[in-house]
């Protein structure tokens, strides 16, 4: 991993794994991860791994951002993050996506599309960074890292001209009050499935 120690950086493309891998750990029972690779156990931890890869990756190669903090083991802590005008997708990315969802099934995009559709009313009508995902791994938990990751996106959406504000998705409804104490409102809620609920939020600069 790239000298990140203690602060709060931005990491790169040199730090993909270490990124994936405290995603992994952060969402491994996480209700969409589940929902969307269904409920066979034997292949759901590589399956894991192919999935957040790809979400890691479509942040990589657009050039967007994505959040680090370490402590003396690595990476303790990782968000990725989406600015208001986001790059044209590459044709790597395409084919990275199809290879993705060859590998996941049909059963599983359709169950990811099915989120995604649930997920679409919750955009708001005036230009937002959006967090994608943000995660600590247990060992770093409690420390205050999640905050820390929130708050900077607060600030890179005060500091972007074309921001006026940030928006977020949650599937844990423990995390609903947590956000709304943080200054979100909720602009949505969706049941996409008897087991998989979903709220948007919006937090104005």
């Amino acid at each position: 991993m790239s000298d990140v120690g203690r602060k709060l950086v931005e990491v790169g493309s040199d730090d993909v794994r270490e990124v994936v891998d405290v995603l992994c750990e952060s969402f491994f029972d996480y209700p969409t991860m589940r929902f969307v690779l269904g409920p066979d156990p034997r292949q759901y931890e590589k399956q894991l791994q192919t999935l957040i890869h790809f979400f890691v990756m479509a942040r990589v190669v657009r050039s967007e951002v994505l959040l680090g903090i370490g402590d003396d083991n690595g990476l303790a802590a990782a968000a990725l993050v989406s600015r208001p005008t986001r790059p044209e997708a590459p044709p790597e990315l395409d084919e990275l996506r199809e290879k993705v969802w060859a590998e996941l099934g049909a059963s599983a995009r359709g169950r990811y599309e099915a989120f995604g559709a649930a997920c679409a009313p919750f955009q708001v009508a005036v230009p937002h960074i959006h967090l994608n995902m943000i995660g600590v791994r247990r060992r770093s938990q409690g420390e205050g890292h999640g905050r820390r990751l929130i708050e900077h996106v607060h600030l890179l959406s005060l500091d972007d001209s074309e921001s006026e504000g940030v928006t977020l998705t949650t599937e844990d409804p423990a995390n609903v009050s947590l956000y709304e104490y943080l200054g979100y409102q909720v602009v949505g809620k969706a049941v996409v499935a008897p087991e998989l609920t979903t709220w948007g939020f919006f937090r104005p600069d």
